[in-house]
């Protein structure tokens, strides 16, 4: 019988890694094919893996929380027939160098005391702490090292290029730890919260600790600054009652009020170049594409930011269709792990729930995140020829977070006063 081996797929350029968090599938069990055997995380998104042919699962080699590289073997599927005996429960033709690694850890564990992870703000992969565990890598000397991956995740490359200098250079370790030291935040104590009996206690899921490591190291990386400034949108309203309905009808999609948004945001970007950056400890990275995350509300309550590419090359239509396909597939849990990375400008619609403005948090290693406030009819001085006089409009405030270490205020103001005209020089004749 012919035996089929099922590796972890490639899901994106920048992702080489995911974490096995279910088996859908167990030993002995029959699986069509396109069938999910198991579902995976990584640092953004949860999906699952599918069977590439039919058969019998034999075998599974990697438990629950394992973290398993792109291209690996994690199942052996059998292809021909028959039910299988479950798997022993000692594998005796596990590749070799799976034994060497677990045998490292065991000889790491025994000479170093693990470090406590959980005391520090930052995320970290389970792959990253096992190495920093067995490397005798220090709480602060890993939180020290800048980080190349998403929102400047110390990844597995940035640890080994630091080991390697380390090794080079013995006196790092002493440096790292002086300076991580002194930096901290004095006085930074956890609060003790106090628990009554009819008080329930819920453990965060994953997603909502990640959520919460990333807006806590956002709020102690960036120096936050605001700009507020409210937009006449009554052209856009009316031109959009008036459309709506032929362009459902035509392109079979919703025109909502976020892809006219997006285009604005794309603009301006175009006009101001030095809010698409990036920041990476005493560099800026100036990106080439514009790449717009749009912030999308989960139904579980948790957050996630799609990212929409090379977004100021798409016309209006095509903003409107990857604007609604991405905020589907994150209601329904199918976005791919590539369709969250690459951002490097993030729009969140916080009008949705009726604020009228906020103060959002910059998704980093970005410098800059736009939030749109809800559209009102507000009473508005008009100015005409014959004089001015006091009518009924659509309004709406554009609230704009940036980065004080590379933004100043004349950027971050230009940049969001540029959205603003742009969207009030709305052409009301505009054609789809």
């Amino acid at each position: 019988m012919a035996k089929f081996e099922l590796k972890l797929p490639k899901m994106g350029e920048s992702v080489a890694e995911a974490t096995v968090t279910n088996w859908l599938k167990n030993v002995g069990d029959t699986i069509a094919m396109d069938e999910p055997v198991l579902e995976i995380a990584t640092d953004k998104v949860d999906s699952d893996v599918p069977s590439e042919v039919s058969g019998t699962l034999v075998e599974i080699l990697f438990k629950v929380d394992d973290v398993v590289q792109v291209g690996q073997t994690i199942a052996i599927i059998e292809t021909e027939g028959g039910a299988v005996a479950a798997a022993p429960e000692v594998k005796t033709d596990a590749p070799d160098t799976l034994a060497e690694v677990a045998k490292t850890v065991e000889v790491a564990i025994e000479t170093v005391a693990p470090a406590d992870f959980s005391a520090s703000n930052k995320f970290f992969s389970p792959l990253v702490k096992n190495i920093a565990k067995e490397e005798g890598i220090s709480v602060a000397e890993l939180e020290a090292i800048s980080g190349s991956g998403k929102d400047g995740r110390v990844n597995k490359e940035d640890l080994l290029n630091y080991i390697k200098n380390k090794e080079s250079q013995p006196n790092m370790q002493t440096s790292v730890v002086a300076t991580a030291k002194v930096t901290d935040a004095p006085g930074v104590q956890a609060v003790p919260v106090s628990v009554n009996g009819g008080d329930e206690i819920v453990e965060m899921d994953r997603m909502r600790k990640l959520i919460s490591g990333y807006m806590v190291a956002s709020v102690q990386t960036s120096a936050h600054v605001q700009s507020f400034i409210e937009v006449d949108v009554t052209n856009i309203v009316k031109w959009r009652d008036k459309v709506k309905d032929a362009f459902e009808k035509r392109e079979g999609e919703k025109l909502t009020f976020t892809p006219i948004f997006m285009e604005a945001v794309a603009k301006a970007l175009r006009d101001f170049p030095g809010m698409n950056i990036s920041v990476d400890g005493d560099f800026i990275i100036k990106r080439k594409n514009i790449n717009l995350g749009m912030a999308a509300a989960l139904p579980n309550g948790n957050l996630i930011v799609p990212v929409i590419k090379n977004a100021d090359q798409l016309n209006l239509v095509g903003m409107a269709k990857a604007v609604n396909d991405l905020g589907n597939r994150a209601k329904t849990g199918k976005l791919k792990p590539d369709d969250t990375q690459g951002g490097t400008y993030t729009v969140t619609n916080v009008g949705t729930f009726g604020s009228v403005f906020g103060t959002p948090i910059i998704n980093q290693p970005q410098v800059g995140i736009l939030a749109l406030g809800a559209i009102r009819k507000v009473p508005a001085v008009i100015e005409t020829s014959e004089g001015d006089f006091i009518g009924i409009r659509q309004k709406m405030f554009l609230s704009h977070s940036y980065d004080h270490r590379v933004v100043d205020g004349a950027l971050g103001g230009s940049f969001v006063k540029r959205v603003a005209e742009y969207l009030e020089a709305f052409d009301p004749n505009r054609e789809i």
